[in-house]
């Protein structure tokens, strides 16, 4: 580690935390520099590999990719400029995209479509904001007063202006959501200056903390209606079923695109796993199963005979393709999802005791049937694919330093050296708690934990029911069901997290984090305005 490559680092992710917090020209600037600065991290970090050496020996072929870059962004951000709803729909199409690269010894799956996309958005919105703040004061507090304009209450779509959208922008929780996604990323940064792999932590804050930062301050901001929803929507559901068919060729043929590690322990198996495009089925998995929950969300409470035909068609599609994953975290996670669904649509204490039924059946199923004299350490361990021996690991590690953990991105190294019996090739715990217990200590913990209580209270703010009783609409506003679809997808997504890791390292999560903030904004800028509405109705009376 070198003070220059920490320094650049902290700074990066003091803009990245700028932009979760800063409005108008302040954080277009913050976006700019974040932007510029996490792929100069990259290119100083890896300028002696053998990749960069590579390129460094053609210069032409360097400066050839380079302004490739620069070009295809600056498309982008022209294209996001003069139709801004594209912006969220290619954030959201390029979730899935990984190009494998050599990088750092290892072969990384980097999202190299968002990261494009990413810089188009950015230099979208920083020329938006230049031009429309042109002559405005640099920091400009958030609205704290009447909205600008009346939302469109009532309409049939849904939607609503971008009075009422900033209406809510400095309220909470999603302010507090914001607040604490700038301490989380600023804490992990911060973290990489004592850890033992400083190359491994920086790479893990460049490629995923700061850039994601990016992708939920340009989400936060967008005005969320019916027509984008729907969009949204359809747009995973057809790459879905594209993932789903490839994956079907893939079981039909016997024979996957990449991942030797799966290719070599399909040979041992009697079943045959699917990755389709991605690199792990248990990612695959999770993908079709948030996919699966937020069609699930859409199809509750359509009423169309067509809609209803299409979604479950869709649903019945994906599952069809989630089951040769053969990932038991992801069906835990679909699980989950519809158990949250089901909740809000009919009743949480009907289907919390549905729940606890069913965990105590699935237990029974297990010691009977299993029986009690296999349920030993090392079978456990076998059975849930070395996991329990990597969170015993993580857990001695977090006890040898509880406070502070051994740093960022220190889980592969500090494993094998402090808690590891034998030589192994880990790479990650596959259980976010423990990953962030063992590398960021206490201080890492609570920060996620309070992470994922705001983003729980920002989510379900004003869900308690859902499924028409008294005083309820029958047929929820399409806000009101997205934000649904999104609280079932974070929670299904979080406990898949706990079987898999990846909750910071997915795209997916600062998506979730930013719609659930926009829409609960919109629903309390709706209902702010209806309460003044009605105030001032009550006053003339």
């Amino acid at each position: 580690m070198t003070l220059s490559a920490a320094g650049v680092l902290i700074a990066a992710a003091a803009a990245a935390g700028s932009v979760l917090l800063a409005p108008g020209r302040l954080r277009a600037a913050a976006m700019l520099l974040a932007l510029a600065l996490f792929p100069l991290l990259i290119i100083g970090d890896q300028w002696n590999s053998p990749q960069i050496t590579d390129l460094r020996d053609e210069p032409l072929q360097l400066i050839g990719l380079g302004l490739a870059a620069v070009i295809g962004a600056v498309l982008l951000a022209a294209v996001f400029y003069r139709r801004p709803i594209l912006l969220p729909l290619a954030i959201v199409a390029a979730l899935p995209f990984r190009v494998p690269l050599e990088s750092g010894g290892d072969t990384a799956n980097l999202l190299v479509p968002l990261y494009l996309v990413i810089a188009g958005g950015v230099l979208s919105a920083a020329s938006r904001e230049w031009r429309e703040g042109r002559g405005a004061p640099l920091w400009e507090p958030a609205s704290r007063g009447t909205p600008l304009r009346e939302p469109a209450l009532g309409g049939p779509q849904g939607s609503f202006s971008g009075g009422a959208h900033k209406f809510a922008k400095g309220g909470t929780p999603a302010r507090l959501l914001s607040m604490v996604l700038a301490g989380v990323v600023l804490l992990y940064a911060l973290q990489t200056l004592y850890s033992p792999d400083f190359s491994k932590s920086l790479q893990t804050a460049c490629f995923f903390f700061v850039p994601f930062s990016l992708v939920y301050a340009l989400l936060r901001d967008v005005e969320w209606d019916r027509k984008l929803l729907v969009f949204v929507l359809w747009v995973v559901a057809a790459e879905a079923i594209v993932f789903m068919l490839v994956g079907s060729v893939e079981y039909v043929v016997r024979e996957l695109f990449w991942n030797d590690q799966v290719i070599r322990s399909n040979d041992f198996h009697t079943y045959f796993r699917v990755n389709s495009i991605f690199w792990d089925p248990n990612i695959y998995g999770r993908y079709l199963a948030l996919v699966i929950v937020i069609a699930m969300a859409a199809l509750l409470w359509v009423r169309e005979s067509r809609q209803l035909a299409l979604l479950t068609g869709l649903v019945a599609v994906l599952w069809l393709g989630l089951v040769p994953t053969f990932s038991q975290s992801s069906f835990t996670a679909l699980l989950v999802g519809l158990a949250v669904l089901a909740a809000l649509r009919w009743s949480w204490r009907w289907t919390l005791a549905a729940v606890g039924a069913g965990a105590v059946l699935a237990v029974a199923v297990v010691i009977f049937a299993g029986g009690v004299s296999k349920l030993s350490p090392d079978r456990l361990n076998v059975d849930t694919g070395g996991r329990t021996n990597l969170a015993s690991g993580g857990a001695k590690l977090f006890s040898q330093r509880p406070v502070w953990g051994y740093g960022a991105g220190s889980f592969p190294r500090a494993y094998r050296e402090h808690a590891a019996t034998k030589k192994t090739p880990v790479s990650v715990s596959h259980t976010e708690p423990v990953t962030v217990a063992a590398e960021q200590g206490v201080l890492g913990l609570l920060s996620y934990a309070a992470l994922i209580v705001v983003a729980l209270w920002t989510m379900s703010t004003g869900m308690a029911s859902m499924g028409g009783g008294r005083g309820v609409p029958p047929t929820p506003s399409p806000t009101t069901i997205a934000r649904a679809a999104i609280l079932a997808a974070f929670m299904a997504l979080l406990v898949h997290t706990f079987a898999y890791a990846a909750f910071y390292e997915d795209p997916i999560t600062w998506v979730l984090l930013a719609v659930g903030a926009s829409l609960a904004g919109a629903d309390s800028a709706a209902f702010a305005f209806s309460r003044a509405v009605a105030d001032k109705q009550r006053t003339r009376d």
